[in-house]
């Protein structure tokens, strides 16, 4: 009876063939420890930089920050709100 039960699809499990798993634990403890020892500068990173990774990470963000067209506010929705109602009303009363 296969008309309940419907069979979910295989979920997607990548697994990396060419990755030396041992290799790249070994550079994060040694890129760690010369950061404490003062060898490397340390890692800084501030809630803007995160920002911006996400504004260069769409098409349509990038082409609005090039243009430098700002969205609608929302003073300008109400009153294009506001003035389609009075249209709206002329229409069905036929007087202001």
């Amino acid at each position: 009876m296969g008309l309940f039960k419907s069979n979910l699809p295989r979920r997607f499990n990548h697994q990396y063939i060419y990755v030396d798993e041992r290799k790249e634990k070994l550079n994060k403890i040694e890129e760690k420890a010369k950061r404490e020892l003062g060898m490397l500068p340390e890692k800084e990173w501030s809630p803007e930089d995160i920002r911006g990774k996400f504004i260069e990470g769409t098409v349509h963000l990038k082409r609005r920050k090039q243009s430098g067209k700002k969205p609608l506010s929302y003073a300008t929705l109400i009153i294009g709100i506001i003035v389609a109602l009075v249209i709206l009303r002329w229409l069905v009363v036929g007087s202001l």
